[in-house]
């Protein structure tokens, strides 16, 4: 099965080697048919140190690093 790959902004880079990023998706609701905004912010595993708050960033999923760390950057998106 093929990791996830999702694209978000980078919220805090408070911890070390840790980077908070929050990913906004959309989608339809299946009865009243209204188009729906859903965030969710991740706990990405950051090795370097190398990312800042407002960057925009591709993250994966990979083995946990932690109980809340299950994504590893990737690299920056466009």
């Amino acid at each position: 099965m093929p990791k996830k790959v999702l694209n978000g902004i980078v919220v805090s880079d408070k911890p070390n080697k840790t980077i908070t990023v929050l990913v906004e998706r959309k989608y339809q609701h299946p009865v009243f048919k209204k188009v729906i905004k859903a965030r969710k912010k991740y706990s990405v595993h950051d090795e370097g140190n190398e990312y800042k708050n407002g960057d925009k960033v591709s993250i994966q999923e990979c083995k946990p690093y932690s109980k809340s760390k299950k994504f590893k950057v990737i690299g920056v998106s466009k």
